[in-house]
């Protein structure tokens, strides 16, 4: 009996050997399977940075050629303003000439092409004061806050703001402004009569 208890207890033991190799196996099966989980984890939010990544660099580029003939553009526009002020002073004396209206055409087909590659002229008489598209360099009697007269054209590119109109703003009290005028006026007219 004594072998039987022997033999017993060795396979008892041996029971209690595979159960402790089976509970370990479930434990380092648990903490393959916990660091697979990390790892994948790991790997799927990397792939999230990368193509994030990705369109970030395809956005940086598609701004960069946008953007990459800015200052070509920016160094003609006073060769435009030059047309303007030109075409200004010759307007009333010059309107049948040949010449004029060449340049005037000139004018127009670079005008175009640049129209073409995204410039855009911006208009701003008569419209409220906004400082983030327009420069004041003066006020003048007019209506509160609104654009009366542009000095200077301003510009847009692909529709971001290249150059800023510079404009004459409105400063209120149109009709005090006409009555200082005609009050000034008519001093003048009772001191020469």
């Amino acid at each position: 009996m004594a072998e039987e208890d022997r033999v017993v207890s060795e396979s008892e033991v041996s029971e209690l050997a595979e159960e402790a190799d089976i509970g370990s196996l479930k434990q380092l099966l648990a903490q393959e399977k916990e660091k697979a989980e990390r790892y994948l984890a790991n790997w799927q939010r990397a792939e999230a940075d990368f193509r994030n990544y990705k369109t970030r660099e395809e956005q940086g580029k598609k701004e960069l050629i946008n953007w990459a003939n800015s200052t070509l553009v920016c160094d003609i526009l006073p060769v435009l303003d030059a047309f303007d002020r030109a075409f200004g002073e010759a307007a009333p004396a010059g309107k049948g000439l040949g010449w004029i209206t060449g340049f005037r055409q000139i004018q127009k087909m670079l005008l175009d092409v640049l129209n073409k590659h995204g410039l855009d002229e911006m208009k701003c008489v008569g419209e409220k004061f906004d400082p983030s598209l327009h420069e004041a360099v003066a006020q003048q009697g007019g209506a509160e806050g609104v654009v009366i007269d542009e000095v200077r054209k301003g510009y847009k590119l692909k529709d971001r703001l290249l150059r800023a109109s510079q404009v004459v703003v409105g400063k209120g009290g149109e009709s005090s402004a006409a009555e200082a005028a005609k009050q000034a006026e008519e001093d003048l007219t009772e001191e020469t009569g």
